[in-house]
């Protein structure tokens, strides 16, 4: 078992996050970016918007990863045995690309209710301060929710460019992560990241998120997998297992979860982003 220790535990119910966490090896963070490279040469523009959502449902890849026992030993630690794959996104942001993400909360918007969930943001490469890295406002899951304005800026990869104002940036951590480590955040703390200033890409798989079998979706429909323990509850319909990298079948499974989420990110919004 490499569940999280009391320290680490204790480090993220005072911060709201916890890094790095060793869980790939190098070999098998090369593969997830093979794994997308393939994909953006076969099947290009399918990984753009939207198809950056639920990539787990098409690829046996990044389906193994979100049942990586290492992963899924540290995220029990935090919400229970009873752990629920909900979604994945894919975080790429190509050298000399505005791609940023806004400080925002995720529990804003994505309608998982109680808030016992939590994500897993693996890095495929490094994340570091020069590649745009996260950062973490830490403790700023204890408090209540954050209006957000909707900004729907150029470069923005979130759907609504959701954006907290006056965020101290100097009050934030860095997460650095090396290609195979992973952090742990809270469905609340406050959290975004800047540009990507290298030669090379940033890419985050992140897993959004492993929920409690306890977890409901409020503002619409998910489709879920199974990562460990019982789900008692059943408040979601179950996707299948892909058995190999995009069969037309799990293709069409694929987007109709994809519109179902974009109903959800665009709840009363009359305008939609890219992604």
């Amino acid at each position: 078992m490499t569940n999280l220790s009391d320290q680490q535990i204790n480090f993220y119910n005072d911060k709201g996050y916890v890094a790095p966490i060793d869980v790939l090896s190098i070999q098998e963070a090369y593969e997830i970016r093979e794994e997308i490279e393939l994909i953006e040469k076969k099947w290009p523009n399918a990984l753009e918007g939207l198809g950056r959502n639920y990539v787990h449902m098409i690829s046996p890849i990044f389906n193994k990863v979100c049942l990586n026992n290492k992963i899924l030993d540290a995220v029990e630690s935090l919400i229970g045995k009873n752990i629920l794959i909900c979604g994945t996104t894919l975080f790429i942001k190509n050298a000399k690309e505005k791609g940023f993400v806004s400080f925002h909360q995720d529990a804003k918007y994505i309608g998982l209710e109680p808030h016992n969930w939590v994500t897993a943001w693996i890095a495929v490469t490094d994340s570091n301060e020069e590649n745009g890295c996260m950062r973490m406002w830490p403790g700023s899951h204890k408090g209540k929710l954050k209006d957000h304005e909707q900004k729907f800026d150029e470069g923005n990869l979130l759907t609504r460019g959701q954006t907290i104002k006056n965020v101290p940036i100097e009050e934030t951590d860095p997460i650095v992560l090396k290609a195979g480590q992973m952090s742990l955040h809270h469905p609340t703390v406050i959290h975004g990241s800047g540009l990507n200033k290298s030669k090379d890409r940033r890419i985050g798989f992140v897993v959004q998120s492993y929920i409690g079998s306890n977890v409901d979706q409020v503002l619409g429909k998910i489709y879920v997998q199974k990562a460990r323990g019982e789900d008692i509850h059943k408040f979601h319909e179950y996707s299948k297992v892909p058995i190999d990298l995009m069969n037309k079948e799990d293709i069409i499974s694929w987007n109709k979860a994809k519109d179902e989420l974009s109903k959800i990110f665009y709840k009363g919004s009359n305008k939609k982003g890219k992604y």
